[in-house]
């Protein structure tokens, strides 16, 4: 079975950092809950991707060539001048990024993430501290300037992946142990990330991965995060160098964190392009890992692995576009949503904006729908998809939708808005030994 991010990170972490890492909890590791308080102006740098809810993750590189997944380098052991002789045959168009940047806004996401910098150390942008990057080998260009332009032409948030750990680099497998490549190690890459915040504008979002084989300290993470805010004072910062960040990561999981939190999940079983890997997940059921997320206060980032010519597959297209047509529909009971004390339904999920709650149906029930432990009155309730009021009473803690149709309204899920007096809270027989949100 193939690791998953936070699965190799923890791996590593016993085998390359040791104790003092290695013995840190799972919940620390995939929550965030790391060292560091929260960065100076949270509150007011975070608000928009809490109401963003959806975002496209980009995974594109070297690796795209082989068609192997993104740790074909690592996994495989290829040898490093072998590896390198990729850069001259990845000459992608110069409209892959305009592609993606359309299909994130027809599937109804607000922002973007790409791979400016993955474990294979070959930089998608122009940098000044190396030439292993697209500018000077064979594409000849700057692909992240391309994949900028192309996310602002779609009005979307734009956002950099950045890994510090670098398989090309000759110092990063040193730099646990050995001061001197150490430091030259976290010098060039702190440099890096200067460059990313400062050529491009104005940039929403830095998804660190990997912080291996150093601790925070080595890395000097404090200021890492310092400087970045400096440079970029809008921007939100991940959790994924050792600093709590503004946002936690789990991993192919829609269990909620604390804090802001963001769930990322790949469309098949790959993050990079795997040529044999047709596991894809239904639209149904990347909409219902959306919905959950946006129940408990979390962001989808969903991501794409693009062929070397920037070409998605065409089954994934076909399930983005298909989420993008529901959300058109039904995106009030998405976007802009809070954290949800409605915890329990056996037909579907519920999530809430202010005193609306959206009853999310999974599996659609007939002529009649019981909620049960609801602590509100409800005012009047409807079908979010076309505006039909539907009848329902209160009796007791249950509210009872009434007088439904016999098939679904809506594909491939139905949602009913309730107004009510107030928030709506859940307390039914099933949550009564929940912890105390």
């Amino acid at each position: 079975m193939k690791l998953s991010r936070r699965e190799s990170l923890k791996v590593l972490t016993m085998g390359v950092v040791g104790s003092s890492l290695a013995q840190r909890t799972d919940a620390e590791t995939d929550s965030g809950e790391r060292a560091g308080e929260a960065l100076p102006g949270h509150e007011r740098r975070i608000q928009w991707w809490r109401d963003a809810k959806f975002g496209m993750f980009i995974h594109w590189g070297l690796y795209s060539i082989l068609g192997r997944e993104a740790w074909a380098m690592g996994d495989e052991d290829i040898p490093l001048d072998e590896y390198e002789k990729l850069t001259e045959q990845f000459r992608p168009p110069p409209d892959a990024a305009r592609a993606w940047a359309k299909l994130a806004r027809e599937a109804g996401m607000r922002y973007m993430v790409m791979t400016t910098k993955h474990h294979e150390g070959f930089c998608l942008f122009d940098s000044k501290l190396t030439d292993y990057c697209a500018s000077k080998r064979g594409a000849g260009r700057d692909l992240v300037q391309e994949y900028v332009a192309a996310a602002r032409a779609e009005n979307l948030r734009v956002g950099f992946y950045y890994s510090l750990m670098d398989w090309h680099h000759p110092d990063w497998r040193l730099s646990k142990n050995d001061a001197a490549a150490r430091r030259r190690f976290v010098d060039y890459t702190h440099g890096h990330l200067r460059e990313l915040m400062s050529n491009y504008g104005k940039i929403d979002v830095l998804w660190y991965d990997m912080p291996v084989p150093i601790d925070a300290e080595g890395w000097r993470s404090e200021e890492m995060n310092r400087m970045v805010l400096r440079l970029q004072p809008d921007i939100i910062i991940n959790n994924r160098n050792w600093q709590a960040g503004d946002f936690s990561t789990p991993e192919q999981s829609t269990q909620a964190a604390k804090g802001d939190w963001e769930s990322c999940m790949t469309i098949n079983d790959s993050w990079g392009y795997l040529g044999g890997d047709e596991n894809w997940k239904p639209a149904k059921q990347m909409l219902q890992n959306l919905v959950e997320c946006a129940r408990d206060g979390g962001n989808y980032l969903l991501d794409i692995g693009p062929r070397a010519d920037g070409s998605v597959p065409q089954p994934a297209v076909a399930r983005l576009q298909a989420m993008g047509k529901w959300l058109e529909k039904n995106g009030d009971a998405v976007y802009a949503t809070q954290r949800c004390r409605f915890p329990h339904g056996n037909i579907g999920v519920f999530t809430r904006r202010g005193n609306t709650l959206y009853t999310i149906n999974y599996y659609w029930p007939g002529d009649t729908l019981t909620v049960g432990g609801v602590k509100c009155k409800v005012k009047s309730a409807r079908f979010l998809a076309t505006g039909l009021a539907v009848p329902f009473t209160q009796k007791g803690s249950q509210l009872i939708f009434s007088g439904l149709p016999a098939e679904a309204p809506d594909h491939p899920l139905t949602v009913i808005v309730a107004e009510c007096d107030s928030e709506p809270i859940q307390e039914a027989l099933s949550s009564k030994a929940d912890p105390v949100a």
